[in-house]
């Protein structure tokens, strides 16, 4: 891997009360509207979404990694970021964002080395390193070999 790569996203308002957004590396734009809470669409991306979609898909990608070169195996991993936007002095803003990843491993077993690996998940996710929003982190470990849907 390189030093140092880019990502780019354009984004553009298209008419009415919807934009798209642009990524040089998806094939298909993505529709986005402000939160209804401030006056957007239903049914449409928020900024805020996104950003809760960049942070769980993040983590679930460093994690897979770190599973990946540790040689670890699960069975399934489910990442929900939440977060939590608050009026302050000078305007809205994200107060909390708190991630909870349930991991389901084949045994009990490896259980330790689970919470081991989603912590360090947690160190070095590139997305979440780059917030300065308190984030918490609440841990599910299940045992078996697969998650109900």
């Amino acid at each position: 891997m390189e030093n140092e790569y880019k990502h780019r996203v354009v984004a553009w308002w298209s008419s009415g009360q919807t934009g798209l957004a642009k990524s040089d590396s998806a094939p298909n734009a993505i529709h986005f509207a402000a939160p209804p809470q401030f006056g957007g669409l239903e049914g449409r991306w928020t900024p805020e979404d996104l950003l809760m979609s960049a942070v769980a898909s993040c983590y679930t990608t460093t994690f897979h990694a770190i599973a990946g070169s540790s040689k670890f195996d699960y069975t399934d991993l489910e990442v929900e970021a939440e977060g939590i936007v608050s009026k302050a002095g000078t305007g809205y803003s994200f107060s909390e964002i708190v991630l909870r990843p349930s991991l389901t491993i084949p045994n009990e077993d490896s259980r330790e080395r689970a919470i081991a690996l989603l912590q360090k998940a947690k160190e070095l996710c590139l997305v979440s390193r780059a917030l300065a929003t308190a984030q918490n982190f609440e841990i599910k470990i299940r045992i078996g070999r697969q998650t109900a849907v």
